[in-house]
């Protein structure tokens, strides 16, 4: 046996056999980054990259790293759906979550039932959960609760008679009808009922009508608009914002909360993170990505495993999770776990987001 051989040998012996890596965990996202609706994806994959780094930088997921699957579905349900059958059928993922708009997200719900994927959406229309859908999850509130807690605040400040002005978009459609839907129940009459186009950046014919009649008492515009959950809205509208009320998470008014509230931690923590590393404040909808991520995670622990049906029965098992949009208790009869006491009512006041007492 030559010297080299020998050597050789001797190289292989003090190395010893390869450690195998384990397999990464595949997070599956698809969001409106860029589009009409960049106000949403663009903080939420900003969110989620910045926390699986975190998350991986602390050792990961049941000893394995996080490994983030994102792409830019613009706000179109059809880049949806093809990016979401690739996360599924090319790239493996063990889960899904994202899905900035609604109809993005009902464009996957199919998909990820279909394949058996565990699926936590970032859209807020209520459909995405009711009915139940076995795969499907959510995080940020329904529009139902939206309207619910604005007519209870309403109807408190002594308000019956409301005019109602919606969007083109698949959430402003359906939150519209919910305030239809849930209006009686709280004594509050819809006397005014007025739509605009997806386009539109003059609502001034629109808004006349609503001032022409008689009794209005409140105006509701049923939609998210561009950033409305955000301090970005009011910069944008100025003075004209002094006054607005807003149902919406804790996380706009993280520093104001007191001490004792069960959010504070989660939501002055994430502010702070996001702020730091963007340099641009949080919304809401940054939020929803961490709750949807954070959720996810969660139930990978408990389930101990990335087999895909334990994963949603973990999911669907969470109770007390302490998030940006409020403390989550899944079940099966409800995934997405929050209840009218997580939104918060906000008001304008002097240029910022103020906590209504």
């Amino acid at each position: 046996m030559s010297l080299r051989v020998l050597l050789a040998l001797a190289v292989v012996a003090l190395s010893g056999p390869a450690v195998a890596q384990p397999q990464p965990i595949r997070i599956g996202a698809f969001l409106s980054v860029t589009g009409p609706a960049a106000f949403l994806g663009d903080p939420e994959q900003k969110t989620l990259e910045l926390y699986v780094e975190k998350i991986n930088a602390a050792g990961g997921v049941l000893g394995r790293k996080l490994e983030l699957h994102a792409y830019d579905s613009a706000g179109d349900a059809e880049k949806a759906r093809a990016y979401v059958k690739r996360l599924i059928e090319q790239d493996k993922v063990d889960v899904l979550v994202g899905g900035s708009t609604t109809g993005e997200t009902m464009a996957a719900v199919p998909l990820a039932e279909s394949a058996g994927v565990p699926f936590v959406s970032l859209a807020g229309a209520v459909v995405i959960v009711e009915p139940v859908k076995k795969w499907v999850f959510k995080t940020p509130h329904t529009d139902r609760m939206a309207c619910e807690k604005i007519f209870v605040d309403m109807r408190a400040r002594g308000a019956a008679k409301a005019a109602l002005i919606s969007g083109a978009g698949g959430f402003d459609r359906s939150m519209r009808a919910e305030c239809l839907k849930v209006a009686d129940k709280h004594g509050v009459q819809i006397i005014a009922d007025e739509t605009y186009g997806a386009g539109d950046t003059d609502m001034t014919a629109q808004l006349a009508k609503i001032k022409a009649t008689p009794g209005v008492q409140a105006v509701l515009n049923a939609g998210f608009g561009q950033g409305v959950a955000s301090k970005q809205y009011v910069n944008l509208s100025g003075d004209a914002a002094e006054g607005v009320r807003l149902p919406a998470a804790a996380l706009l008014v993280a520093d104001t909360l007191p001490g004792d509230d069960p959010q504070k931690k989660v939501v002055t923590s994430y502010k702070q993170a996001y702020e730091s590393r963007f340099k641009q404040e949080v919304s809401t909808f940054g939020g929803h990505a961490y709750d949807g991520l954070m959720l996810t995670v969660e139930a990978i622990r408990r389930a101990g495993t990335t087999d895909k049906a334990k994963v949603r029965d973990a999911l669907e098992s969470i109770r007390g999770y302490v998030g940006t949009g409020g403390v989550v208790n899944m079940s099966a009869q409800d995934h997405m776990g929050l209840d009218l006491s997580a939104f918060r009512m906000l008001e304008v006041r002097k240029g910022d987001w103020a906590l209504v007492k």
